[in-house]
């Protein structure tokens, strides 16, 4: 199953085009159908996709994106990136969604567990001055815990409320690197 793109998706890639310029070394991290990385590839950007799921990184190289299947940062090679987009699974896990759905939405038992590895590893693929654009849901506990353990300054750049949730586009900055 490959995440179809939704309003978390859109609403990240709305902010690419006010981030990316030509040039860039953009990851798009968990890239799904390829949304992301289509649209910094659009705006000039030199970009590399990476998703856990084999069928979406075949998805992304049929679309001419240079994709690797890679648990997160593990088949990224020590290259520096101008900004990492990531659009996480973010939900609390639910024991009665199936495997499949829940590899593309769940990002733990609590939610959060995806992202805290993605920030505890993420500045070590940053260039100064770098930034993570991401997707944080008002479900998934603790974000700005985790962004303030793993060094990160960052701002709200966006927010929607839906039905049972607010999702908030997140724009951080590794202060260590």
């Amino acid at each position: 199953m490959i995440y179809e793109p939704a309003e978390d998706s859109f609403m990240l890639k709305h902010k690419i085009s006010n981030l990316v310029s030509k040039g860039m070394k953009v990851l798009d991290m968990g890239c799904g159908s390829g949304i992301l990385a289509q649209e910094a590839l659009d705006c000039g950007a030199e970009v590399l996709a990476a998703d856990i799921n084999p069928d979406a990184v075949k998805f992304c190289k049929k679309l001419g994106i240079k994709a690797v299947v890679s648990d997160l940062f593990s088949n990224i090679s020590k290259e520096k990136f101008d900004l990492i987009t990531f659009n996480p699974p973010y939900l609390p896990r639910d024991e009665i969604e199936d495997e499949e759905s829940a590899l593309v939405t769940t990002g733990g038992d609590k939610g959060n567990e995806i992202l805290g590895r993605f920030l505890k590893e993420a500045g070590n693929f940053l260039n100064k001055e770098s930034k993570i654009l991401f997707i944080a849901s008002s479900l998934t506990p603790d974000v700005d815990k985790l962004l303030a353990d793993n060094n990160y300054s960052f701002k709200v750049v966006s927010e929607k409320p839906l039905f049972f949730e607010k999702l908030r586009v997140c724009l951080a900055q590794n202060f260590q690197v």
